[in-house]
């Protein structure tokens, strides 16, 4: 059987959309993907500034965004398709959203993005709200992208997505575990906006800043780190605790940016160190992925532990996120389990999602 899917993926760092097509076939258990087009269309900067304050607003108004964000999905997703000369419309799309509150203790999570007037603009089935019977039965509701990870990539036994927050995944043969590690590339981001720069382009600001141990020491001290698995991250510890550490700590950019980057990669490792022991492949992935001084610390210290780091194609690292989101929806209109219970805690694998018919 095969599905012809389009992923949507809005990631916390704020980079933009980005839209997959893609189509699934399955055999006998076995599943394989090809991509047919990909893009990231930018947020418009009044878009991008609304969706950055979001949690801030009145209820009315983020209710409004809700809707408009939709409304601004489903229309690039048309042109995305009008783009690309696809005339046939895909039989499903899965599309994330954007997280603004994710509070799993409280048995809440919401993701910006009206799955209903994305399936009316598109006339396509849209499958949303992808955490919530996750977060219903206990659950996380995160990290999501396991599943997809053990189906269509089942050569690796860990993978590493970094974006805005950065989460692992390490696959047993009994079962999976995952979970988020730290934030990422928002600090970063942030850190590089504060002297007019979207991001450090390639790490090359944070290769020329130094390390400041006492900050580092900080950070890694915070309460989140000692957490056992599962657990998960909303974007405002990256935003309201980790920047103002290191903002507040009197460092230049570029020796902030260092001790992020620092930051990040010590969380990484010392994530992976209790599931090591045999050497294995680890497949990293997001933007992060293209931080070339970022990707050079985590390998120093992955090197210690024997995890062999693989990048793939610039079309992998950029898109898999997206795909998966297209996968999972594929799963959910099949019926099938597409978040797992060993990664997020709840009570059961799930088949998460709200199905909206145009």
């Amino acid at each position: 059987m095969t599905y012809s899917a389009i992923g949507l993926m809005s990631g916390s760092s704020l980079d933009g959309l980005d839209i997959i097509l893609a189509e699934f076939s399955e055999s006998q258990g076995q599943w394989a993907c090809k991509t047919k087009a990909t893009d990231c269309i930018r947020f418009p900067a009044k878009l991008k500034s609304r969706l950055a304050s979001a949690i801030h607003l009145p209820a009315k108004d983020y209710m409004i965004l809700h809707t408009d964000f939709a409304r601004w999905c489903g229309e690039k997703t048309n042109e995305f398709l009008k783009k690309n000369k696809i005339r046939k419309k895909p039989q499903i799309i899965g599309s994330h959203g954007h997280t603004t509150f994710h509070i799993p203790e409280r048995g809440m999570t919401h993701q910006l993005g009206d799955g209903a007037t994305i399936a009316a603009i598109t006339g396509v089935p849209v499958v949303s709200d992808l955490r919530n019977t996750d977060v219903a039965l206990g659950g996380q509701g995160a990290p999501i992208v396991p599943i997809g990870e053990k189906l269509l990539f089942p050569s690796y036994q860990y993978f590493l997505n970094i974006g805005g927050i950065s989460n692992v995944s390490i696959h047993q043969k009994r079962k999976v575990i995952a979970f988020d590690v730290c934030p990422a590339n928002r600090v970063l981001n942030l850190l590089a906006g504060i002297i007019g720069k979207s991001y450090d382009k390639d790490g090359q600001m944070s290769a020329k800043g130094k390390v400041n141990q006492a900050v580092l020491e900080k950070l890694n001290q915070l309460k989140y780190y000692s957490k056992a698995y599962p657990k998960s991250l909303p974007n405002s510890f990256g935003t309201d605790t980790l920047f103002p550490l290191l903002t507040q700590s009197g460092l230049s950019i570029p020796d902030a940016l260092a001790t992020c980057t620092e930051h990040i990669a010590q969380q990484i490792f010392k994530s992976l160190l209790p599931f090591s022991g045999k050497r294995g492949k680890i497949l990293i992935t997001g933007g992060g992925a293209h931080n070339n001084q970022l990707i050079a610390r985590i390998k120093y210290y992955l090197d210690t532990i024997q995890i062999q780091v693989t990048l793939p194609s610039k079309e992998v690292i950029d898109n898999k996120e997206a795909l998966i989101m297209a996968f999972i929806a594929v799963l959910r209109l099949r019926g099938e389990a597409n978040v797992l219970s060993s990664v997020t805690g709840s009570s059961r694998d799930n088949s998460g999602g709200a199905l909206w018919q145009p």
